[in-house]
């Protein structure tokens, strides 16, 4: 797939100015560190674990295996598509001011407003999905080492000390976050290459390679093995968001008309081939299916390690999988805070001169910071009387982010040869390209909004569509009633006077 990328490209600056945006926050990231972020964010050892629960349940290791293959190519057309975007406009705004740019002149702040906050849903829900799984997996090691059971109340204490930490690392300079990151990469890399070289070799007894790629178990009560696949690549789709964090950290990367959409490319590519050789290898050394099913840790994941490796040893490498999974919940309320941050620079948020505001000393959206964190966590709180409640917020979040993702693909479709293309782009291949992946994503749109488990009852409901119908009421009233008239509207008075420290207003 040919690919033109310049050795110079037009100064960032210049090319925000042209977009009506002036440069505020600390550009000091590096193109590595700019795909260190979204790497960090997709995190095989937090998604794949986290989520293998529901896979085992789901689908079994036939799903696992070959459905993480086929989410992971479709997932890098959905990349791909957005990385060409992500060239022409490298701001950390990202998804709604693309929608913008691209929509047609009338109706670009209508598409703006809706496409930012289904990226606002979505990214509060990653956060609070990876920070709920790293909370289990920590309840996991705390009841194995210190009697700490794995209850609802005490995982959602951890999941709250969790983001709490995340949010104050997250209000230092962003370089410290950026090195935090490149240490990630090498964690997550090296995590994998630990842990599947212990189950490989450890174990006397492993599973045949049948079983890993034709063993096929149906938990969920439904009776049709189609459906029960479909919903099953939950698990796959939910490790392959947040990619976009590269597009929303453009603003702070150094040449990020090129090093933006390469970070989102990257970061899919080398999570695709890592997170294949993870769940071969946890799948390849399973013991007992129904012992990692229904052990007291309430982590599958952990119980294999044990039964495989042993307690020492099982106890090391989930204080791996933890390490990476802290890492992950970093960097996702990074980007996380970066979306809130641009979406209240044109007022899109309540409160927004709140959320907008800079911290002087360090150049980082503080207060954004702590919104995403605090969403997160209420987001997380029905797992206190929802057992499923879990998989609910992985759904919510990969229909928040996807339907995000692919409105501006969808848009630069219909623009054609008018699109004016950055540095980085697909060519003669943007058009099939952008094709597949909105049609992807209409198909998993429907698929995670569609009832889990059979008998469908209150413990077991999947409030996917509920959060997503709130959201949707919610920022529809406010468009029709009074949003229309001034969002992304340079002429309407509550416009026309600046707001410190530096707003976003987009020329239709």
């Amino acid at each position: 797939m040919p690919l033109e990328v310049p050795s110079i490209t037009q100064s960032e600056e210049e090319r925000l100015a042209e977009l009506g945006i002036t440069q505020t926050l600390d550009r000091s990231m590096s193109g590595r560190q700019n795909f260190a972020v979204s790497f960090t964010i997709i995190s095989i050892l937090s998604g794949c674990l986290t989520m293998y629960a529901f896979g085992l349940n789901t689908g079994g290791p036939a799903l696992i295996m070959w459905g993480w293959g086929i989410v992971g190519l479709m997932t890098l057309f959905v990349g791909l598509a957005m990385a060409e975007v992500c060239s022409s406009y490298p701001t950390s705004a990202g998804l709604y001011f693309w929608a913008h740019k691209l929509a047609p002149r009338k109706s670009a702040p209508a598409w703006a407003w809706f496409t930012g906050w289904f990226n606002v849903l979505g990214q509060v829900a990653v956060t609070a999905g990876i920070d709920f799984g790293a909370a289990s997996f920590l309840n996991a090691y705390l009841s194995l080492e210190f009697s700490y059971a794995a209850t609802p109340g005490n995982t959602i204490t951890l999941f709250g000390v969790i983001l709490l930490l995340h949010a104050l690392v997250n209000t230092f300079r962003v370089r410290v976050v950026g090195f935090f990151n490149t240490v990630s990469v090498w964690w997550h890399l090296l995590g994998v290459v630990v842990i599947v070289g212990a189950l490989l070799l450890i174990p006397d007894k492993h599973q045949s390679p049948g079983f890993v790629f034709g063993e096929f178990v149906n938990n969920t009560g439904w009776g049709s093995a189609v459906y029960v696949g479909l919903i099953g690549l939950l698990m796959a789709q939910y490790t392959f968001t947040g990619y976009d964090a590269s597009a929303h950290m453009t603003e702070e990367t150094k040449n990020a008309s090129v090093e933006g959409p390469k970070g989102i490319i990257r970061s899919i590519l080398v999570s695709w081939a890592a997170g294949f050789v993870l769940l071969f290898g946890l799948t390849f050394a399973i013991q007992s299916y129904s012992g990692a099913l229904d052990t007291a840790t309430g982590v599958p994941p952990a119980q294999i390690f044990l039964d495989a490796l042993g307690v020492s040893t099982g106890k090391m490498m989930l204080l791996v999988v933890i390490g990476a999974q802290l890492f992950c919940g970093m960097a996702s309320v990074t980007a996380n805070s970066r979306m809130i941050y641009a979406f209240s620079r044109d007022g899109a948020l309540p409160l927004s001169k709140v959320w907008h505001k800079l911290n002087p000393g360090t150049r980082t959206p503080t207060n954004a910071v702590w919104l995403a964190a605090g969403g997160a966590f209420v987001l997380g709180l029905p797992y206190l009387y929802n057992v499923t409640a879990y998989t609910a917020v992985t759904s919510i979040a990969t229909i928040g982010l996807y339907i995000a993702y692919v409105v501006p693909t969808f848009l630069r479709l219909r623009q054609g040869d008018n699109f004016r293309r950055g540095p980085w782009h697909l060519g003669r291949w943007s058009k099939p390209v952008g094709v597949i992946a909105v049609a992807w994503v209409i198909v998993i749109t429907v698929l995670f909004m569609l009832p889990q488990v059979s008998p469908v009852a209150w413990e077991t409901f999947n409030y996917a569509p509920v959060a997503v119908g709130v959201v949707l009421a919610f920022s529809g009233t406010w468009w029709l009633v009074s949003a229309r008239k001034w969002f992304l509207n340079p002429n309407h008075p509550r416009n026309t006077t600046p707001v410190p420290p530096s707003p976003q207003r987009a020329t239709p």
